[in-house]
């Protein structure tokens, strides 16, 4: 999708602390790895920023936007779940991946082929796994990868996303694929109470829209910061 929304904006792409080239934090707890993002766009010289997270990422954007509303302009969130209730059962080779004892022992030994292949268990539609992609997958450790659903699951539990929403008044669009397997499409619609909030479910489309839908994706996205920025 970048290539998509850089034809019209300035796009920053962020790995997140421990994930891709970044190197591990001292906390993983979401309202950490979002002061992150506030340093990185404050030494950028940034503000009032069109903010996207897919999955766990968009529970950075809110809280980014609930520590520092200053750098938001608006949020965008794609398959990003409401609430821990709204969690369904997972693939069998994500939960072997990432449940001890056979979790470690797996995730060392993951080939490209298999990392593809987990990726793929949360898509409805074929994709096309980008290289970069799997790179940034093989670079994050089971330990990290552990400690950020520990975290994000945390951050959801203690109040969930619409709610801090509902308390900051910023301009939110969601994007939830409608047979998204990880999370229930359902309560997407829990989103559409807020005030400034659009919920968009995209049909035949499961946990990774920017992969198997990116040019409904992208278009989605440039039409709501077109109209948030009015």
């Amino acid at each position: 999708m970048v290539a998509a929304l850089a034809a019209r904006h300035h796009v920053i792409v962020v790995d997140l602390p421990g994930c891709g080239q970044s190197p591990p934090p001292p906390s993983y707890a979401v309202p950490a790895q979002a002061g992150q993002v506030a340093a990185l766009l404050d030494e950028l010289g940034l503000r009032r920023v069109a903010v996207a997270g897919h999955s766990s990422g968009g529970y950075v954007a809110t809280a980014l936007a609930e520590q520092r509303a200053d750098l938001v302009r608006s949020i965008t969130l794609i398959s990003c779940g409401p609430s821990m209730d709204a969690l369904l059962p997972q693939p069998l080779i994500l939960r072997a991946l990432l449940s001890p004892p056979l979790g470690p022992l797996l995730w060392a030994r993951r080939s490209d082929a298999m990392i593809r292949k987990g990726l793929s268990a949360t898509a409805v539609r074929p994709i096309d796994v980008p290289d970069d992609l799997v790179a940034d997958l093989r670079g994050t450790g089971y330990r990290t990868f552990r400690a950020v659903l520990r975290r994000n699951a945390e951050y959801i539990t203690a109040r969930g996303v619409p709610e801090r929403l509902a308390a900051l008044r910023v301009p939110v669009l969601v994007v939830f694929g409608a047979a998204d397997p990880r999370w229930k499409p359902a309560s997407a619609q829990r989103y559409a109470a807020l005030p400034d909030a659009r919920v968009d479910l995209l049909p035949g489309v499961g946990h990774l829209p920017m992969l198997e839908a990116p040019e409904a994706t992208s278009e989605l996205l440039l039409q709501f910061t077109a109209a948030a920025t009015r």
